[in-house]
């Protein structure tokens, strides 16, 4: 009977340390329902707020509109999605200076110059005329100059080749450099040289004066 007794205690010894060591080496069981994964915080795209010139209602000047487009490391991605912004036009009750249709081929930037290349819709949606030639153009130095300070001047291609004229109104056989006379607001004169305007005075004459025109819708 004490042999008995002696193997019964020496069975559940080995039992109680088999399962101490069963809940120390083996894994623990896999909680019941499904597994719930919380989701990485999102993190938002870095924005730059630029500075877009759209004509006013009338069509007798441009007037800044802000907008918020996708950060960049590369300068020629930053001022291809600002004249793509243009192209786009505005979101409140400004008028479109760029006809929709025009599509931008490429664009390059040498010391101050920003070379722009359009599709040929860039003139054939065109309505011409001497104010609305103005305001597409000075829209567009504008808004580069404003958003970015090294640029001072703008030469327009169509299909690669250099446009002399949209419609026959503005002369663009040489750059254009940047003129804030045609914005409605003159805060960015402060910080463009005088000197740009009356150049451009001089290398970019009208060549009849401004009409009724509106700029393209």
């Amino acid at each position: 009977m004490k042999d008995r007794y002696l193997l019964i205690s020496f069975i559940i010894i080995l039992l109680v340390f088999g399962l101490l060591l069963a809940r120390k080496y083996l894994p623990s069981q896999a909680p019941e329902g499904p597994i719930v994964i919380e989701p990485s915080p999102v993190v938002p795209a870095s924005q730059r707020e630029v500075l877009l010139y759209f004509a006013d209602p009338g069509g007798d000047s441009l007037v800044a509109e802000g907008r918020d487009i996708a950060d960049c490391e590369i300068e020629e991605e930053c001022l291809r999605s600002t004249v793509q912004a243009l192209i786009d036009g505005p979101t409140g009750n400004l008028v479109p200076v760029l006809p929709r249709q025009t599509l931008l081929r490429q664009i390059s930037v040498e010391s101050d110059l920003v070379r722009v290349d359009f599709s040929k819709d860039f003139v054939n949606s065109h309505p011409g005329g001497s104010l609305s030639e103005l305001l597409t153009v000075y829209s567009l130095i504008d808004s580069l100059a404003v958003n970015f300070p090294y640029v001072r001047q703008l030469r327009i291609l169509v299909d690669g080749q250099p446009l002399e004229t949209i419609k026959g109104h503005v002369d663009l056989r040489s750059p254009v450099s940047a003129d804030f006379r045609y914005t409605r607001s003159s805060e960015p004169l402060d910080s463009l040289p005088l000197q740009l305007f009356e150049e451009n005075a001089e290398r970019n004459p009208v060549a009849e004066p401004p009409g009724e025109n509106q700029p393209p819708r």
